[in-house]
């Protein structure tokens, strides 16, 4: 909701160089760098349901400070998002069921900041930018109090040990030491060093970054795919102000396009998803392999760039507005179909220990996705739309299809050097 109104911010804290405009659109992606770390691990100690409903009050908080900020060094260190969603569909789903729950949860992260411009655009246009910051505090406060009554625990150690507590302390009130004895099977012992346990979960998704080659791959093209996106974000308002001579609110419904492709694209994703790992699963006797989650991804790594050279080249020709919209929305469609089979890897191999294998993955895509947007307007106008995009679709291309043959071939001898990761 920030990138239509960032010459309004700017304008407001008297900014005028764009490397710093482009900062206060991009600076809240850096939280999804280091916020995970923390907390994927958090959520497998203290449960989903405490994590996030801390982190939504969090976010409430200083969202709702952003629109109060009276300079722009308050307004760079405000904004505060996170993530740990994506482990919650493992608790929920098996395998077999996962592919139409991550593309619903998957449309967040990328469709929010698609919507998010076009109602940025015109509230801005209509208010001012600090109702931008008041409105999505507004239904953070909404949601917070929805779910204190709806939102439940589904994380199975934490479910477990608190089935084991209400036997012990039963078997304790009848009398007797059989109570000491009751523990769950993620219980190894009856008595558990907390402090180191704390210690281990919390540096969990640092050690996996370092070592597990699955998160080092994956998360470097995650990394690459969520930069392309926030540089889109960014330079849709250029492209249609610039070059289209747009107001910002005409400028937010450009975004249609992108959330377009976002929408189409996971819709059918979440059917394919499911069916392809069935028919695999069938042929390889009954056993399913994250690796099955991988063919759904293919057409994805075509997709981005051809979407980038169609919306890049048809921007350079100041062609129709409706060529770089229809390129947008390939970009859109290549990128939720890039993260949803990605991201449903992840899940399948990590499975215990996904909150802290998609943190580590986060950390990568979200450094990237805030050092995207500084660049794009400097190398935009050294080479122009064109020959930039023509630039990240050979990047594309060239790191994207190497990476799933990979991983389609060596997958499972990868995951056996894991030590977190399922072998089978």
């Amino acid at each position: 909701m920030v990138a239509p109104a960032a010459q309004q911010i700017a304008s407001g804290f008297h900014i005028t160089d764009q490397f710093q405009v482009n900062l206060t659109i991009s600076i809240f992606v850096l939280a999804y760098a280091f916020g995970p770390l923390f907390l994927g691990p958090l959520c497998e100690i203290l449960g989903r349901t405490r994590v996030l409903r801390a982190c939504n009050l969090f976010f409430f908080a200083w969202n709702l400070a952003c629109g109060f900020a009276q300079s722009e060094g308050q307004y760079d260190c405000l904004p505060s998002p996170l993530a740990v969603g994506g482990a919650v569909l493992g608790d929920m789903w098996t395998p077999e069921e996962r592919g139409q729950s991550i593309a619903i949860y998957s449309l967040a992260p990328l469709l929010g900041p698609v919507v998010g411009p076009i109602a940025g655009g015109w509230i801005a246009e209509r208010s001012t930018w600090r109702w931008v910051f008041w409105s999505t505090s507004i239904a953070a406060f909404v949601i917070q109090i929805v779910g204190l009554w709806t939102l439940q625990e589904t994380y199975a150690p934490i479910l477990l040990a608190r089935k084991a507590k209400k036997i012990r302390a039963k078997l304790d009130a009848e009398g007797g030491s059989a109570g000491k004895e009751v523990r769950t099977i993620f219980q190894k012992t009856a008595k558990r060093d907390y402090k180191q346990f704390m210690f281990v979960s919390l540096c969990r998704p640092f050690i996996m970054t370092a070592q597990e080659p699955i998160i080092i791959l994956l998360g470097a093209y995650l990394a690459f795919v969520y930069g392309v996106i926030y540089l889109v974000l960014t330079t849709i308002p250029l492209i249609y102000t610039d070059i289209y001579h747009e107001n910002s609110g005409i400028v937010g419904l450009q975004y249609i396009s992108l959330g377009a492709g976002l929408t189409i694209a996971s819709q059918i994703n979440a059917r394919l998803l499911d069916v392809v790992y069935m028919r695999l699963k069938t042929k390889n006797g009954g056993v399913g392999e994250p690796e099955f989650r991988l063919p759904c991804v293919f057409p994805g790594m075509l997709l981005l760039p051809i979407g980038l050279l169609i919306a890049g080249w048809g921007a350079q020709e100041r062609t129709h507005w409706i060529v770089p919209d229809i390129g947008f929305a390939i970009v859109g469609a290549g990128i939720i179909l890039t993260f949803q089979g990605m991201q449903m890897y992840i899940i399948d191999a990590f499975a215990q220990y996904a909150a802290s294998a998609l943190a580590a993955t986060s950390f990568l895509r979200s450094v990237a996705g805030f050092g995207f947007p500084l660049f794009a307007p400097a190398m935009f106008k050294a080479l122009g739309y064109g020959v930039g995009n023509t630039i990240l679709a050979a990047i594309a291309f060239a790191i994207g299809c190497p990476a799933i043959w990979l991983f389609w071939v060596y997958g499972k001898k990868i995951r056996e050097m894991s030590k977190h990761a399922k072998s089978n």
